[in-house]
C-alpha cells in the first residue's frame, strides 16, 4: 500500500466545475443547486450490500451528485460494477434498473438453494438463519472442510449471475466511471487493484472471494481472495486517480459493538468485523495526518490535497442483524435492506449535499482513531 506522503502528493487539481441544475419546483439555496461530483468506498459484507444497493439507488435519482470513482470490494465490486455498466446502457435509469435486476437474481438463485431462511427465520428481528437447519449443516461443513473438499467443482453461482446482468466487453469499452476493485493476493497478501482495463467476471469474483466458502480465483497465475483482508474498500486509488476530493465511505461493517461477543459465533464474526475494517483505518489515519499538517501549515495545500470525508451508513441497524443473514437471500430482506439504504442517503443528502466540494462532515479522529 502507498505511504502517507505517496498517497497524497499528487498534483493538485482544481475542484470539479460546478455547473447550474435545470430549475427546481421547490426552492433551493444557490449553493444546493450547483452539481456535485463524489468518488464513492463501497464495503462488501454479503448480503448486507443490498443497503449499498439502496444508497446508490437514492444517488442516482439526484441530478446533482456525479460519480468520479468508485473504490469496492466485494459485496460492494458487485455494486460498483452493475452500477457502471447500467450506466452504459442507459445512463441513470438504466443503472438502477441493473441494481434491482442483479440482486433479484441474487434473490433467486438462493432462494433455489437449501440455504434460505426458515419460517422462524423470517421473523426474527435480525434475520438470522439460525433455524435452518441446511444453514447449521453448511456452517459447520465450512469450519471443518475446505472448499477445496466440498465444492471441488468449484460451483459459484455468483458468476452465471453476473454474466447475466453485465457485458464485461462492453463495460471495458464504455465504462464512464473509474472503478477500482480489491482482491487479496494470497501468495503475497497484498493489495490488487483492478481497474477499467481488467474489468472481468474473474476480477468481480476475486473481490468477493471468501476463502472458507469458495476456491481462490486465479487470475494472470496468481490466486485472489477477498479484498476486505486488505481493502475493505482501498482509498488510495481515489487519491491517486480521481479529480474529485471527496470520499463518500459506504459502511456495512459495524464499527463499534457496545458488548463483548460472548459465543463463538459472535467472536467469529466480529473477529471479521475488526480485521474488514482495519485497512479502511489505517488509510483513514493517513488522511487525518495529511489534514493536521495543512492545518497547521506545515505543508502547502496543493503539494498534498486535502481529501473530503463523508459517510452513509446504518450502524444502529447493521449491528442489530445476525452473522447469518450475510447469507439470507430473502427478497423481503433485500429489499428491506435497499430501503434502509435509500432513507439512510436521504437524510445525509438533506444534511449534507451544501458541504461536498467543501468540507468534511464526519470527524475522522473521532470515528476511526
Amino acid at each position: 500500500m502507498a505511504t502517507t506522503h505517496e498517497a497524497f502528493a499528487r498534483s493538485s487539481s482544481p475542484s470539479p466545475g460546478k455547473a447550474r441544475a435545470e430549475p427546481r419546483k421547490k426552492m433551493v439555496s444557490a449553493a444546493s443547486a450547483e452539481t456535485k461530483t463524489i468518488n464513492l468506498a463501497l464495503q462488501g459484507g454479503g448480503a448486507h450490500g443490498a443497503f449499498a444497493w439502496g444508497v446508490l439507488d437514492r444517488l442516482l435519482e439526484d441530478e446533482r451528485i456525479n460519480f468520479d470513482g468508485i473504490s469496492a470490494t466485494s459485496a460492494g465490486a458487485m455494486n460498483a460494477t452493475v452500477l457502471a455498466y447500467g450506466l452504459c446502457e442507459g445512463g441513470r435509469d438504466g443503472a438502477k434498473r441493473a441494481l434491482a435486476n442483479f440482486w433479484r437474481r441474487v434473490s433467486h438463485v438462493g432462494m433455489m438453494s437449501p440455504m434460505q431462511p426458515s419460517l422462524l427465520d423470517r421473523v426474527t428481528h435480525n434475520r438470522s438463519m439460525e433455524y435452518n437447519p441446511a444453514f447449521l449443516v453448511f456452517d459447520l461443513i465450512t469450519r471443518l472442510l475446505s472448499p477445496y473438499q466440498f465444492n471441488p467443482c468449484n460451483v459459484n453461482p455468483l458468476r452465471e449471475v453476473l454474466l447475466q446482468v453485465v457485458d464485461f466487453d462492453r463495460l471495458r469499452a464504455d465504462n464512464p466511471i473509474k472503478l477500482f476493485l480489491c482482491a487479496t493476493n494470497v501468495r503475497t497478501g497484498k493489495v490488487r487493484i483492478f481497474d477499467n482495463a481488467d474489468m472481468s467476471v474473474d476480477a468481480v469474483l476475486a473481490s468477493g472471494c471468501l476463502p472458507f466458502i469458495f476456491q481462490a480465483v486465479t487470475i494472470d497465475g496468481e490466486a485472489y481472495w477477498d479484498g476486505g483482508y486488505v481493502g475493505n474498500p482501498a482509498i488510495y486509488p481515489l487519491i491517486y486517480h480521481s479529480k474529485s476530493l471527496d470520499v463518500v465511505v459506504v459502511h456495512i461493517n459495524p464499527l463499534r459493538r457496545a458488548e463483548v461477543p460472548q459465543t463463538a459465533t459472535e467472536i467469529f464474526n466480529r473477529i471479521n468485523e475488526i480485521s474488514f475494517n482495519s485497512s479502511l483505518m489505517r488509510e483513514m489515519r493517513a488522511i487525518s495526518f495529511v489534514t493536521k499538517l495543512i492545518d497547521n501549515g506545515q505543508i502547502k495545500e496543493g503539494e498534498m490535497n486535502r481529501m473530503l470525508v463523508h459517510a452513509i451508513d446504518a450502524e444502529e441497524f447493521m449491528r442489530d442483524l445476525d452473522v447469518s443473514s450475510k447469507l439470507n437471500p430473502d427478497w423481503d430482506f433485500l429489499e428491506h435492506l435497499r430501503d434502509v439504504g435509500r432513507e439512510a442517503t436521504e437524510r445525509w443528502l438533506a444534511a449534507h449535499f451544501d458541504d461536498l466540494n467543501h468540507r468534511s462532515t464526519i470527524d475522522i479522529k473521532d470515528r476511526y482513531l
